[in-house]
């Protein structure tokens, strides 16, 4: 028997070795280490059987899929230890995940000082080192198993499994689990650990269904990995834009508006006027006409566009489509209402590019569960624009859309932490989409060859494309490493017929157009709570809703501070007076919690030379400067939107 190791090295034996014994004679050390096999590209336990020719891997906790078996295996530790203290809990499912591991219970909820008893007990299950054993059971055996240990959700699990599915357990001491592995050899293997949080999850991730019990978790093989990462997961929380939003007054949302609609407070409401008409300026400047369209149109409209067929159960239809003459819905985007305004009058190959933009106001009907401060809402506003051009005009077009991608993403500071993603349709599932196969095949080749010319490094993904077009979509993570699309680009060359779209060629002749759909800072929500995880509420100064506050030391000086006030807002800074009968230094420190970028001292010798003694997050004490000077560093600051850095530790 021939084994092939992933360095090319073949291993020859005469007989059929497990993973871990050929794990072994590669090295004592390597055994050690080893979590699980790859053989042939599945990854298999390590007291899998090995017996004909093969390729075979050795995973480690340093592979993502052997980190995974770690991971899973100390879920089952956590399942066990709740069985033991909760014996009335039953048991769902309790995968491995990016980080970490998750077990979803039929229980009673868990505070912190559960999870705490919770690890005890696991600590004790290690300790005990049970091996683990896999084993399979036909269906029937499987079912009546499960049934006598009052497990239903692990009975549901089996009688959806497919007729022939190899039905696996793993035992481990007194606890046995549905599960198809791998897994480690033993709970001893297990170093370091910590359940991090619970929370609701719904049974299979569906409202309709019961709410559970989750218990999250990570494993890690050393200690000081594990603290790295929770050190990792405390800045989490201080950048999570759903609570640092919240603290710093820039949204809120309330039950009885309802779940995904957020009220942006006048912080927030400001940061996003101020990249609103950023946005706006910029894009008259490369060409874009601003239109503005209505919120809502009837039915009639998303049945030409085709969203009444592929998109209807993400739209808020208003009236009964099986009663009413009329039925309308809110808008879920723009494209439709900005065909007419291209349709209004009849255009030359000469009258294109027609570059069409409008800060949109949209409405999708997003599950409940999907809901998440302002990164997934139900109503949004968006830089939409589209781009109706000549087949010639394309590639012209989304390089000068990219360009303008790469200037907001390069001055928001967020050029090096976004990846691309090719979304191209699914060929299986050709119900979903409009347009015919070679018209998805020639687009898509078109697209990704506009794509390697410019050098865009992508990955591609199946099935994430529009219902009429593939797409480039620029992704980034969030504080927990959920990957969302915040900007994306769109080729689309079947919905002009729909709308009976047509230009006058060279020859005089009717041709239908090419429609690129785009945004350019995509969804200002979703953006602003981008930025608000990334500066942790740091913003660079011309993003601020207050710029600079000024601190008179007492009463005396509160008619100058006001003169600087209104100096530095003639020159467009936003600027307050903190004229509260309270000491220096209170005011100082209530301005840094607050986050103000400057804040300007004022006491007599300011007033009597005309100056002001700056302090700054970037800098700290930056000592005296006159008036005029200040604000002419700052407007040149916010003018050219730069980014500085911090220098300083901030003052607790």
């Amino acid at each position: 028997m021939k084994i092939t190791l992933k360095d090319g090295t073949i291993k020859e034996y005469d007989k059929a070795m497990s993973v871990i014994d050929i794990a072994t004679d590669i090295s004592e050390g390597l055994a050690r280490m080893a979590c699980a096999g790859e053989v042939d590209g599945k990854v298999v336990d390590l007291r899998t059987l090995l017996e004909h020719d093969c390729e075979l891997s050795i995973l480690t906790f340093n592979d993502e899929k052997g980190k995974a078996a770690y991971r899973h295996t100390t879920s089952h530790v956590l399942a066990q230890a709740v069985k033991r203290l909760y014996p009335e809990a039953k048991l769902a499912i309790g995968p491995s995940i990016d980080t970490g591991f998750y077990y979803d219970f039929d229980s009673e909820s868990f505070d912190r000082a559960a999870l705490d008893e919770i690890e005890k007990e696991m600590k004790k299950i290690i300790k005990e080192g049970a091996e683990l054993e896999r084993f399979t059971l036909p269906r029937e055996e499987a079912i009546a198993l499960m049934k006598e240990k009052n497990e239903p959700y692990k009975v549901e699990l089996i009688e959806d499994l497919p007729e022939g599915e190899i039905i696996s357990f793993y035992r481990q001491g007194d606890f046995v689990d549905l599960c198809a592995g791998p897994h480690l050899m033993s709970t001893k293997t297990i170093k370091a650990f910590k359940l991090i949080s619970s929370s609701g999850a719904y049974w299979k991730g569906s409202e309709k269904n019961k709410m559970l019990n989750r218990i999250y978790g990570t494993a890690f093989t050393k200690k000081a990995e594990l603290d790295e990462y929770l050190e990792h997961l405390e800045d989490v929380k201080k950048r999570d834009h759903n609570k640092l939003g919240r603290d710093m007054e820039l949204f809120t949302t309330v039950d009885v508006i309802g779940q995904g609609l957020p009220l942006l407070m006048p912080k927030g409401a400001k940061m996003v006027q101020t990249l609103q008409r950023w946005i706006e300026d910029e894009e008259e400047k490369r060409g874009y006409m601003l239109t503005k369209t209505p919120l809502l149109a009837k039915s009639d409209l998303y049945k030409i566009s085709g969203h009444w067929d592929h998109y209807r159960d993400g739209m808020f239809v208003l009236g009964d489509p099986e009663k009413d003459e009329e039925v309308f819905a809110l808008r879920p985007m723009t494209c439709p209402f900005q065909y007419y305004i291209y349709k209004n009058s009849q255009k030359s190959y000469r009258d294109l590019p027609c570059r069409y933009g409008e800060t949109s106001t949209l409405f999708r009907n997003e599950d409940s569960g999907e809901m998440h401060g302002l990164i997934r809402v139900r109503q949004f506003t968006i830089s939409e624009a589209h781009i109706i051009c000549t087949p010639e005009q394309v590639e012209e077009e989304i390089r000068g859309v990219v360009d303008l991608i790469h200037y907001t993403m390069r001055t928001l500071g967020i050029e090096n932490e976004v990846s691309y993603r090719f979304s191209k349709w699914d060929p299986n599932n050709k119900e979903k989409y409009l347009g015919t196969e070679e018209e998805w095949e020639r687009n898509q080749g078109t697209f990704r060859s506009i794509l390697e010319h410019m050098n865009i490094d992508f990955t591609e993904a199946e099935g994430e494309a529009a219902f009429y077009g593939p797409k480039l979509d620029i992704q980034f993570r969030n504080v927990h490493g959920k990957e969302d699309t915040i900007i994306t680009v769109q080729l689309d060359n079947s919905i002009a017929e729909k709308f009976d779209m047509f230009y006058i060629d060279k020859n005089g002749e009717k041709k239908r157009p090419y429609i690129i759909h785009r945004t350019s800072i995509g969804c200002y929500e979703r953006t602003l709570a981008m930025l608000i995880e990334k500066y942790a509420g740091l913003f660079p100064t011309w993003l601020c809703s207050e710029q600079v506050r000024v601190l008179p030391i007492s009463e005396k000086y509160h008619d100058y501070a006001n003169k600087v006030a209104m100096e530095l807002k003639q020159n467009g800074v936003r600027a307050t007076v903190d004229e509260r009968a309270e000491k220096i230094g209170y005011k100082i420190r209530e301005t840094r919690l607050d986050k103000v970028p400057y804040m300007l001292v004022i006491g007599q010798k300011e007033e009597e030379e005309g100056l002001v003694s700056v302090r700054s997050r970037f800098k700290g004490d930056e000592g005296q400067k006159s008036l005029e000077t200040f604000v002419d560093d700052i407007c040149k600051e916010i003018r050219t939107k730069e980014i500085k850095e911090i220098e300083v530790v901030e003052e607790k």
